[in-house]
């Protein structure tokens, strides 16, 4: 996930922030298995994340696990997206690990989980027993940490798209909230004006373009994998989603904006030089706060299922990887972030839900957005599908987008794009 924005809503880390001592156990020390009474010595874990909100938070909970786990310390990397993937794979190759916990991306799962370079987790989950209720974890989000019949990873948080929306120009115009592609069109169509677009879109190449594009697909009735895991892209609906997507930026866009990626639609719909945006559910919150991006704008903004109910899922997970001296202290901290009683303080500090029952909990909904967001929310991760799963996955999402981007550009027509795009990802996925 392409998320460069983060950064800008970010309270910026360090390159690199140490937390405690840092005096590293023998092979696998235990020292998270449990109590830490009469440990003398102290586990530094070695973490990498990204520079994101939800790692502020995570790092705002430290203080807790500390004292509940002395002998457990954590020396967290966060980093810029684009810098992860690299660092993490040099760590799984290197003949000692340089990290002890990583978090994954979901284009990431399947070819590190089936290069034996994460721990699975099945056996730990059963032992956590009923009280960590592992099936409390949005389906969709279990199923793509599952590879083979085995869980490598444990949700952290999701970034599912929604349609966000200015509420006050909807009652203006009188307009529903749409519930398809034709409706989302004339919708944009309406709300555009001589100082504003109707729709801010990210069309920029590769990742972004696909993400978006990725839900107009879904709305047409399309699909990118069958059950069995073959590429089906190349379908009538695929022509129709990419045809309305085109026609829609050509009309209803922002000018200029054929490069835009998540930074610049923010901009543009927190700064009202656009009415709606297809973008990360948990982008309600921070356009409403007050000392937020939308400045008087805040308050007036709403988020629903995209047209059709069918969204792209972007998901980050925490996985330990196969070759950690630390595995035991890993899942300690694992364990009781993600717990039902964790992941509640979590979510109440602004963090992207994950559970079922976080959803749900009324005590969520007074101390965080409210019971409507936490809704629409689970509404739209019950229904929600990544952009792949399966080998080469982050490579056949990067060739989609390519070929994507040439068509709302002009460079190939519709029909050549989605036969080339079709073609690409069904090679890369069959590797």
């Amino acid at each position: 996930m392409k998320k460069s924005v983060f950064r800008m809503l970010a309270l910026m880390l360090s390159a690199m922030l140490v937390l405690g001592a840092c005096t590293r156990g023998g092979s696998d020390s235990g020292a998270g298995s449990g109590g830490d009474a009469g440990k003398t010595e102290t586990v530094t874990l070695k973490v990498i994340m990204e520079e994101v909100p939800d790692t502020d938070i995570v790092l705002g909970m430290l203080h807790e696990f500390h004292q509940a786990h002395s002998g457990i310390r954590l020396d967290i990397e966060a980093l810029p997206y684009d810098q992860m993937r690299d660092k993490i794979v040099a760590s799984f190759l290197a003949p000692r690990a340089t990290y002890d916990l990583i978090v994954v991306d979901n284009p990431w799962m399947y070819d590190f989980a089936s290069a034996g370079y994460l721990e699975p987790l099945d056996d730990r989950i059963q032992q956590a027993g009923g009280a960590y209720h592992y099936e409390d974890f949005a389906k969709p989000l279990r199923d793509i940490a599952e590879v083979d019949g085995k869980v490598y990873a444990i949700p952290f948080y999701n970034y599912a798209l929604g349609l966000i929306y200015r509420t006050d120009l909807f009652e203006e115009k009188g307009l529903q909230v749409p519930a398809t592609l034709d409706e989302l069109m004339e919708a944009a169509r309406q709300l555009k004006s001589d100082n504003m677009a109707g729709i801010a879109m990210t069309p920029q190449r590769g990742y972004k373009v696909f993400e978006e594009w990725g839900n107009w697909l879904f709305a047409a009735g399309g699909a990118i994998q069958d059950e069995a895991g073959n590429v089906v892209l190349d379908s009538p609906q695929a022509r129709d989603a990419l045809a309305k997507y085109i026609q829609t930026y050509n009309e209803s866009a922002p000018a200029n904006s054929l490069n835009w990626a998540f930074d610049e639609a923010l901009r543009a719909t927190a700064g009202g030089q656009a009415a709606m945006m297809l973008s990360y559910n948990w982008m309600l919150p921070t356009l409403n706060n007050p000392d937020g991006p939308a400045g008087e704008l805040a308050g007036k903004f709403g988020l629903a299922e995209v047209p059709g109910g069918k969204a792209v899922l972007g998901a980050w997970f925490w996985a330990i990887p196969a070759n950690s001296n630390n595995k035991d202290a890993a899942w300690t901290f694992v364990h009781w972030l993600t717990s039902p009683e964790q992941d509640t303080k979590r979510v109440i500090a602004g963090g992207a839900p994950v559970r079922d029952s976080v959803m749900d909990d009324p005590q969520v909904h007074e101390q965080g957005f409210g019971q409507e967001y936490y809704a629409t929310v689970k509404g739209i991760l019950k229904d929600a599908s990544p952009l792949g799963d399966g080998p080469g996955a982050e490579e056949m999402i990067q060739a989609v987008g390519l070929e994507l981007s040439a068509a709302v550009s002009g460079q190939k027509s519709v029909d050549q794009a989605v036969a080339d795009a079709a073609k690409q990802a069904g090679e890369i996925m069959s590797k």
